[in-house]
């Protein structure tokens, strides 16, 4: 809905999450729709070990928040 309105955005979810994740995007229309998946559990981590986890992800959320919104156009043929 951001990415609609014109606000660059990202969605982090761990990968026991993938498949309803996936399931939902490809419900709203978007078969290619791009997460940055995560380790789960994260609810169990120390701030040390959630830190790691950010910095391994940082570049993914970047590199998705940066890149135009090409290939996977609105269903109404906007953009996101």
């Amino acid at each position: 809905m951001l990415e609609r309105a014109g606000v660059p955005a990202v969605s982090i979810c761990t990968d026991a999450f993938m498949v309803p994740a996936r399931a939902m995007a490809d419900v709203l229309g978007y078969p290619d729709f791009e997460f940055v998946t995560i380790p789960h559990p994260i609810a169990s981590l120390t701030p040390t070990e959630i830190e790691t986890t950010v910095r391994q992800a940082i570049g993914d959320v970047v590199r998705i928040l940066t890149s135009p919104i090409g290939g996977s156009a609105a269903p109404d043929g906007g953009a996101l």
